[in-house]
């Protein structure tokens, strides 16, 4: 049912300053609140017509009295059908807050969101990445684009978001976008960093997304088997750029490093320790972490098969990432790979197949990873089920004939 509004304006006359003027008051009813508030303007008391609310005459000062009140008046109604087009119902309080300025700046969703994002963008490279960067530019743009698709508004009061707006959010990009489930994992994800951060400073109380459960996307396995990897290794390919980008890929996979901190490395980074094992040393250019990693034989003849062909005095020749996946997808066809292959599946099959399937701790792997979070490394490090088979053969042997069962 729609509320009845009503704004009408008097003069404080017991509030009469000795220059003969009174404060003009607002009176605001909403349905059945009703708040009163300052217009901060003065009027002489002999300009008001008290039956009209407003200045009577067409005297300079009255003329300009009364359009700073049909201001106010536009001003009213403006954030009352905004707070409408979300919620069912508005008090008169919050059509007030709303008009008056007591919601500043940074009590309204896109307005945070885009204070976050200029705040952001000055970190992009010294520890914040452009990719990052452009993921919280695109989910602001699909939430700017619901709120004007759904309910005609250009911005929201925290106060408005519930569980019906996450909820109409969640299906505008699922259904009427046919976005993926990951997409808008992504998308939504970054939004809720918004709500987080307001909590965190006050702004707000509650989180609309407590009871929200996205659609996770079915997991894929992002490494490499031992059988894949072979096939990769072994297989003629049909182009140079090819070759190139199985080095490059085959890189990633024995040491972990990802393709931007690839791209980084020069013999700088190059260190041989005292028991003659050959180090890289660097910092991951994503999160700023130092990391370190033992390099094994295949990774050095990579680097020496490369060496001086780099420009800039680089260690590796880099295609870019969008050539080196395309590259990646043609190799996998040439190698009977069913599923597709990208340049980041290198890092991961480091993680799961070169090192923790081999024995090596997780503490171990994510410190190699740059990885400043065990929970991080998980994400990457998957044992496989050969692993689980040949822990198993190694257990079944210690324990046998340890345990007999009495007939």
């Amino acid at each position: 049912m729609k509320q009845a509004i009503k704004l009408s304006f008097y003069l404080k006359k017991n509030e009469e300053k000795p220059n003969g003027t009174c404060p003009v008051m607002g009176r605001l009813t909403v349905g059945k609140t009703m708040v009163q508030f300052s217009a901060r303007i003065n009027v002489p008391l002999s300009l008001w017509d008290t039956p009209f609310g407003r200045c009577k005459g067409k005297s300079k000062q009255a003329v300009e009295t009364n359009g700073q009140l049909d201001k106010i008046r536009l001003s009213v109604n403006y954030h009352y059908q905004e707070i409408i087009a979300v919620k069912e119902k508005a008090t008169a309080e919050q059509v007030k807050n709303a008009f008056s300025g007591i919601a500043s700046e940074q009590e309204t969703l896109v307005k945070y969101f885009e204070k976050h994002n200029t705040n952001f963008a000055k970190r992009v490279g010294v520890n914040r990445t452009s990719h990052t960067g452009f993921e919280y530019e695109n989910a602001l743009r699909h939430l700017k684009n619901f709120l004007k698709h759904k309910y005609k508004v250009s911005d929201v009061p925290f106060s408005a978001l519930d569980d019906a707006f996450i909820n109409s959010y969640d299906f505008y990009l699922r259904v009427e976008l046919q976005l993926k489930p990951n997409t808008i994992l992504g998308i939504v994800t970054r939004m809720r960093k918004m709500i987080k951060y307001a909590v965190c400073e006050g702004i707000t109380t509650s989180d609309p997304f407590i009871n929200y459960a996205p659609e996770r996307p079915k997991p894929q396995q992002k490494y490499l088997t031992r059988a894949e990897l072979d096939k990769i290794m072994n297989t003629p390919l049909d182009h140079p750029n090819r070759y190139l980008t199985r080095d490059m890929f085959l890189f990633s996979c024995f040491t972990g490093l990802a393709y931007r901190d690839m791209c980084n490395l020069s013999q700088e980074n190059l260190y041989k320790a005292d028991d003659g094992v050959t180090w890289i040393k660097t910092t991951r250019q994503k999160t700023g972490t130092p990391c370190e990693i033992p390099l094994l034989d295949f990774p050095l003849r990579i680097i020496k098969k490369y060496r001086g062909l780099a420009p800039e005095g680089k260690l590796l020749l880099m295609l870019s990432c969008g050539k080196l996946n395309v590259n990646l997808k043609k190799i996998g066809q040439i190698c009977g790979i069913k599923r597709r292959l990208i340049f980041h599946m290198g890092r991961h099959t480091y993680a799961s197949e070169i090192t923790l399937s081999q024995g090596v701790p997780i503490e171990t792997v994510s410190r190699m990873l740059g990885h400043s979070d065990l929970r991080s490394t998980r994400i990457y490090a998957k044992i496989t089920n050969d692993k689980i088979s040949e822990d198993m053969g190694k257990l079944e042997k210690r324990i046998n004939n340890k345990y007999e069962l009495v007939q």
